[in-house]
């Protein structure tokens, strides 16, 4: 429908005061920091005598000491120069009217600092002797520096950064110096094969391929300049990865292999020792800073990371002080100024963004940094989506929760009982796969994580199970376990599974239908294994044609409400393109060595009969 020419000017009418108030707010903001702190710029030596470079925003008052706030990153601490002011200094405004030093240092071999980046560094200096370097050691000299030479500094350190600087201040944590009271890693990455680019060992191609294009160029020497990738070839990621063809064609056509970590990746894809050593996670006992690990429920980047971080930790260290918060976010989403409300077509009611940066983010570093009154805290604060509301609990999973199943069976059913009904055959075809999102887009996307299911519910190569429509609302509380009886034609598949909410029709308090929202099939959660990993993420092994085989994994943890007459749906397939590379669904070593003539057609089975019952096991709060 063409928009009116008067209901364009009314749209601009609403929406022009909203966008000059956000921009007059963000003016504001950049001119506070202008006029109440002073930049300098600082080469840090090292143990090994590298030097790192570093910019710090000094508050103007000197009539008392404040604490440090550092972010370390591989993304550059620009703008460069001492009269050339950042926007924004801190997650919030209000950060900066606390009076925070603030510290921004580009890491080891990254723009304007020495030495060499390494992706994911191994984190084992303290394993080869006093002289040796690597991002925890890098780490803790900084610290020694800042604190014994920055004017007014009162000794305390606190560190903060998302997605890969908030790996970077997981790391702080390791051998941490004495003066580092808090760090909070926000979406980090914790184990790079089951972060960003794998799922369950199956490849996030458009993830990997846009962001390696300009980050994996090698620096010649320290630079100010940002690396540039390709431009943009086209906005339509399935058509552009369906012509790429086999992964083996990016270097071929692309990358040329002047990408060194893409070469490392395609070179190593199995969880074997070179991503052993890559997982922090095993050097995270024993820490000794208060921790605030933030995360968001819809985070297409990186949900692994918060998760696997916050429960690592807590699990070898004193719960204490190791905390969690996840909301209704995107990747980076809580630090945003105006979000936090909304992504795509999900409303959660009220900007939550705001909320955790009042209420939780901020307190925590006042605390730990400033030394102020304790504030209350809860071990996990979860966002509950469906319900749209902030829940507090002293565990995570919570305690009180109780385990639940419910059963695959015929007729696209869900139910509380083992049935002996047979099983559910589709099809996987390479040169059709199931599309991520009903969206046209390059394939690395925020909105598709609570977009519509309709689309792929009503295709042929997607199975559908579904409850009937609750009688009571439905809390689900932690991951989701699956156990799927499965077998292919094929020597090789990926199985897709995504858990849904399905609204009803009529809205059930006035009997209306909801012309917006009506029979929506909500995405909550979704999950994916690449099938030859089944059994080991190290040792891959092949399906045996025709045979019944278990394959067991989890979705990520949900804290969601499926509200009475709302339906609990699983959808089940195996691809989800191009987010996911697909399978050639013939068994290959090296999937990224696959040639084109690899690619085959397969009829996949789910059984949910007796002697092969399919069932997700899931807990509950009541």
């Amino acid at each position: 429908m063409r928009m009116t020419v008067t209901r364009l000017i009314l749209l601009l009418l609403i929406i022009s005061p909203m966008s000059f108030a956000a921009d007059e707010q963000a003016e504001q903001r950049a001119e506070y920091i202008r006029a109440n702190y002073s930049k300098y710029e600082y080469q840090i030596p090292m143990r090994d005598g590298v030097k790192l470079f570093t910019s710090v925003y000094i508050p103007n008052d000197d009539t008392q000491a404040h604490p440090i706030l550092m972010q370390r990153t591989p993304y550059r601490v620009a703008p460069y120069g001492a009269s050339k002011y950042k926007t924004r200094l801190g997650p919030s405004a209000a950060f900066e009217q606390e009076g925070f030093i603030f510290v921004f240092q580009d890491v080891r071999g990254k723009s304007m600092s020495e030495g060499e980046f390494v992706n994911m560094r191994p984190q084992d200096a303290y394993k080869r002797g006093k002289k040796a370097t690597d991002d925890a050691t890098d780490t803790y000299d900084t610290i020694e520096w800042l604190v014994e030479n920055l004017p007014h500094n009162n000794g305390r350190v606190g560190m903060w950064g998302t997605s890969y600087p908030g790996y970077y201040t997981s790391v702080g944590a390791i051998n941490s110096h004495p003066a580092l009271k808090a760090i909070s890693p926000q979406a980090p990455i914790a184990d790079w094969f089951f972060d960003d680019f794998h799922r369950n060992g199956a490849f996030v191609t458009p993830m990997a391929f846009i962001f390696f294009d300009s980050f994996d160029k090698p620096l010649d020497g320290p630079q100010a300049h940002r690396e540039k990738g390709m431009d943009p070839i086209t906005p339509d990621g399935y058509q552009f990865f369906r012509e790429l063809g086999p992964l083996s064609n990016v270097n071929k056509n692309y990358f040329h292999g002047e990408r060194p970590f893409w070469n490392e990746l395609t070179e190593h894809p199995n969880y074997d020792a070179y991503w052993q050593a890559r997982n922090v996670l095993q050097h995270l006992n024993k820490t000794k800073p208060a921790t605030l690990v933030v995360g968001g429920w819809y985070d297409t980047e990186d949900l692994y990371g918060p998760l696997a971080t916050y429960q690592t930790m807590s699990d070898q260290n004193q719960k204490s002080h190791v905390k969690m918060v996840m909301g209704p976010w995107f990747h980076g989403q809580w630090n945003s100024t105006k979000g936090g409300k909304s992504l795509g077509e999900a409303d959660f009611g009220f900007d939550t963004s705001a909320w955790f940066q009042k209420e939780v983010l901020l307190p925590f570093f006042k605390q730990h940094l400033k030394e102020t009154q304790a504030v209350e805290i809860a071990t996990a604060t979860m966002f509950e989506t469906g319900s749209n509301r902030w829940r507090k609990f002293d565990v995570w999973p919570p305690a009180q929760a109780t385990q639940s199943t419910l059963y695959l069976a015929a007729d696209e059913a869900l139910v509380d009982a083992q049935s002996d009904s047979g099983k559910s055959d589709y099809i996987s075809d390479p040169n059709k796969p199931v599309p991520h999102s009903a969206q046209v887009s390059r394939g690395w996307d925020r909105p598709y994580m609570v977009e519509d299911q309709r689309y792929a519910a009503r295709r042929p190569d997607v199975l559908v199970f579904e409850t009937d429509a609750l009688e009571n609302d439905l809390t689900l509380a932690g991951a989701i376990d699956l156990d799927l009886w499965f077998s292919t034609t094929q020597t090789a598949a990926d199985i897709v599974v995504k858990l849904v909410d399905v609204l009803p029709g009529k809205d059930e308090n006035t009997d209306k239908v909801d012309a917006e929202k009506g029979n929506r099939h909500e995405l909550v959660r979704w999950g994916v294994i690449r099938g030859r990993f089944r059994e080991s993420m190290s040792k891959p092994v092949p399906f045996k044609p025709d045979t019944p085989t278990k394959v067991r994994f989890d979705l990520y943890d949900v804290l969601h409400t499926f509200k009475r007459g709302h339906k609990l749906q699983i959808q089940i397939q195996s691809s989800m393109f191009p987010f996911i590379d697909i399978n050639p669904q013939n068994y290959v070593e090296n999937i990224f060595e696959a040639e084109q003539s690899d690619f085959v057609k397969a009829f996949h089975t789910i059984y949910h009969n007796a002697q092969y019952p399919s069932a997700i096991h899931f807990r509950t709060l009541h």
